[in-house]
């Protein structure tokens, strides 16, 4: 692991919101599980077709994206995940594998979990197992409207998207992320990529150099935006906004 990014001797839960709403008696039963790791960036969490073993929980600033990837060895993302879910749904929806590859986009720490522990608590516990499914309907409608602006909207705006996704999962308006990379994550050439950012650039709504995006203008983004940024958000609040039973929740983790 590189050197700055071991995980640190403790982790708040509460900052990552699944963990925080948990009914107390399942989180308790599920601490001793838990274990504080690092994620640098770029690092493969799951490949298509590997049995998953363990689930993560992102802490704030870690974002982990969820790629589908083809045989010829293109990809473009589906779904990005930060603190406000987790990583590893086909555990408890009963499957041992998923079809996509799933790679932190931004450095940071998460709390893994492994697969076993999440199972007993979920077929256990009627809170976990509608808290858990309301979070995957929120990803579902996430994959889909995914799908359906890689379709139907320009570059920009499919740009316009990402960047406000990946904003709201980090405490900076700056994101580290080179022009192929992003083309990758939105399945795009590159020089469609180039030309989206330029014209962002020339908007005064960011700034790009060497693999550095700084958001100047939120505002403006959320204007030039498609719709589909906003119907995930208000899916997401929508499912989420009364997950918050965090009381009676220790407020650390030790390592």
């Amino acid at each position: 692991m590189p050197a700055g990014l071991e995980p640190k001797t403790k982790i708040r839960p509460k900052d990552n919101h699944l963990l925080a709403a948990l009914p107390a008696e399942v989180f308790d039963r599920l601490l001793p599980d838990l274990k504080p790791v690092g994620m640098p960036l770029g690092k493969v969490i799951y490949e298509p077709g590997v049995e998953l073993g363990h689930v993560y929980f992102p802490t704030p600033g870690c974002i982990i994206s969820m790629l589908y990837v083809m045989a010829d060895g293109a990809s473009a993302e589906i779904a990005v995940v930060g603190d406000e879910g987790m990583v590893g749904i086909a555990l408890f929806m009963g499957g041992d594998t998923t079809p996509s590859r799933a790679l932190v986009q931004s450095a940071g720490q998460a709390l893994e979990l492994p697969g076993h522990a999440l199972k007993r608590e979920f077929e256990r516990h009627t809170g976990l197992q509608h808290l858990l499914l309301r979070y995957t309907q929120a990803l579902i409608t996430q994959m889909s409207q995914t799908a359906v602006c890689n379709r139907h909207h320009s570059v920009d705006q499919q740009l316009c998207r990402w960047l406000l996704l990946s904003l709201d999962r980090l405490a900076t308006n700056e994101l580290t992320m080179t022009q192929e990379l992003i083309a990758n994550m939105l399945g795009v050439r590159r020089e469609g990529v180039t030309e989206a950012a330029g014209k962002l650039q020339a908007l005064g709504l960011i700034h790009y150099s060497r693999g550095r995006i700084t958001v100047l203008d939120r505002p403006g983004l959320e204007a030039r935006v498609c719709e589909c940024y906003a119907v995930v958000k208000k899916e997401y609040d929508r499912l989420l906004s009364h997950a918050k039973n965090i009381s009676s929740v220790p407020a650390l983790i030790s390592h």
